[in-house]
């Protein structure tokens, strides 16, 4: 579980939380009085490495959004196996979907790493969109970005070679799955968990990566992926007919 922080922007200076959060686009492009409530009633906690934040079957207590660090949304067979479906990191906001249901939660939730996480409880969550219904639009939005990225996967998954793949989900992690405003040049993602995510073998993972290496679109690290040219990238990930347009 989360424990508050005593001395992080959220206790000392709520201009300064709002400032970190503004680098999530769907923040930024939500109306700014909701942006004033969020930042309000939120609070800032941290997970150590390998903790809990939630399990497939708990009540919803939240939205969520990574501040630093990054947190492991995925689930695991009674016999163990794990399917990692994303590494959520800054700044994305996580947790909406028990919002509009009420339902518990969907997937279990764990740091991969030290994490600093902005949590507004759903009790707030709940008063603010009583008193403003207009702000179910925001949320949506918020929603609906998380499914279009879910159809493209699928798709992708269903079409797509590997390599393809691969290159399309190096560029979705580095630009924030779509919420943030710049390319991130340096993944922290060991090949293990880029394989998990893919549903690819672990060699498959690194022949590709290897190859990418040797194309001059990325470098290897101990655990981190850099992407050196993301021109060379994106070629990599375009399709060799004409594609479909991105949603």
């Amino acid at each position: 579980m989360t424990s508050p922080s005593a001395n992080l922007p959220a206790d000392r200076d709520r201009a300064a939380l709002a400032a970190a959060l503004a680098a999530s686009a769907w923040f930024r492009a939500s109306p700014e009085d909701l942006r004033t409530a969020l930042v309000e009633h939120g609070r800032v906690e941290r997970l150590p490495a390998g903790a809990r934040l939630f399990s497939r079957g708990d009540a919803d207590d939240g939205l969520y959004c990574v501040l630093e660090g990054a947190i492991r949304i995925g689930a695991a067979s009674f016999a163990g196996k794990e399917a990692l479906l994303a590494l959520i990191e800054p700044v994305n906001w996580f947790g909406e979907i028990a919002l509009f249901d009420g339902r518990p939660r969907t997937h279990d939730a764990y740091a991969e790493r030290d994490s600093v996480l902005f949590r507004v409880p759903r009790a707030a969550l709940a008063a603010l969109l009583e008193r403003k219904p207009a702000y179910w639009h925001a949320f949506g939005l918020l929603l609906t970005q998380k499914l279009r990225l879910t159809f493209d996967l699928i798709e992708e998954t269903a079409l797509l070679p590997a390599p393809q793949r691969v290159a399309r989900r190096l560029l979705l992690m580095a630009g924030g799955y779509g919420d943030a405003g710049a390319v991130r040049c340096v993944l922290k993602v060991p090949q293990e968990d880029l394989a998990m995510m893919l549903a690819l073998s672990r060699q498959t993972i690194n022949q590709i990566l290897k190859q990418f290496e040797i194309q001059g679109a990325l470098r290897l690290r101990y655990a981190e992926i850099e992407i050196v040219d993301v021109a060379m990238l994106g070629a990599l990930a375009a399709p060799d007919c004409a594609g479909r347009p991105r949603r």
